[in-house]
């Protein structure tokens, strides 16, 4: 097992290193040049030149970025233009709103998805089994922004069971955080069905079932297990797109987290805050990922010799 973590952590510090220099591009590769687009037209060249010589951004490409790599290693990914704070001291200040809103929303999404495509399985072409159907397609087709909107007029505006905006406590998660989930929902929902029905169909499910075994051990014990591999890896697929998924979900219901400071920041022209954030978000996709990968070995001995 610690062979098999040891490599895996080998085989993402290239890719890490990608990411590294897709992000620090992300200034460079804006259509004109930042201190134009932060001191505005009106900027005299004497104001401009003294901006970029803060910013370091008079220096060759090559220096710079190896300058931000070392920052970055350490932990500091610069500072805010506008507010001077360290960019990532204000990520881990609004990140647990946005560890909670995630969390929550995988919680619902689970809680969900589990029994409805463990049914929909071992009860195929019922009507749970159309139903469950139904609600994948909705899920996961369904616009994140769309869904937030009716959610906010139904239970907040006219129900008013539920805050409509801002954070409060959990009872401020609640809609965001069934906003964020459903499309998992529906896309763990499809993926465990398929994944039930196909190991259901195999022999030794057969002769577990042949042998008298209560159905909840033929299931539980010798299905789900297996059919949850697919699933944990549409999971971990789906953790970037959560973290993605929060900036518009955070911008829609008014939260503090990362993802509100993103939008933040690119409407603020603060360019050092918008790159730390995307470096964030990236790197937790390939922790992700990690994780999952480390979670595949418990689930199939089988990977741990390879």
């Amino acid at each position: 097992m610690l062979l098999l973590i040891g490599r895996r952590l080998l085989a993402t510090v290239p890719l890490l290193l990608a990411v590294s220099l897709v992000v620090f591009s992300f200034i460079h590769m804006l259509p004109r040049d930042p201190a134009v687009l932060f001191l505005g037209e009106e900027a005299t060249p004497e104001n401009l030149a003294r901006f970029r010589a803060k910013l370091g951004f008079d220096r060759p490409l090559v220096v710079q970025y190896g300058e931000w790599l070392g920052h970055a290693v350490r932990g500091d990914l610069g500072r805010s233009i506008r507010t001077n704070q360290p960019v990532a001291s204000a990520i881990v200040e609004r990140l647990p709103v946005t560890l909670r809103l995630i969390g929550m929303a995988m919680l619902i999404s689970l809680c969900i998805a589990l029994p409805l495509g463990i049914v929909s399985a071992v009860k195929r072409n019922s009507g749970v089994d159309l139903a469950s159907t139904f609600f994948a397609l909705f899920g996961f087709s369904t616009p994140n922004f769309w869904l937030g909107l009716i959610l906010i007029y139904v239970f907040a505006l006219v129900l008013r069971w539920l805050p409509p905006s801002g954070f409060d406590g959990t009872r401020s998660l609640i809609l965001p955080a069934i906003t964020l989930g459903t499309a998992l929902a529906g896309l763990v929902t499809r993926q465990l069905r398929s994944g039930m029905l196909e190991v259901l169909r195999q022999d030794y499910v057969r002769t577990a079932q042949a042998k008298g075994l209560a159905d909840r051990l033929v299931i539980g014990k010798h299905a789900l297990k297996n059919a949850l591999i697919s699933v944990v890896t549409v999971i971990g697929l789906q953790i970037g797109a959560l973290l993605g998924n929060t900036i518009i979900t955070e911008s829609l219901f008014a939260l503090p987290g990362v993802g509100r400071l993103m939008i933040d920041s690119v409407f603020s022209r603060d360019f050092f805050v918008v790159q730390g954030v995307i470096l964030f978000l990236a790197v937790g996709y390939v922790v992700a990922n990690l994780v999952v990968d480390i979670l595949y070995s418990y689930l199939d001995p089988r990977i741990r010799v390879h």
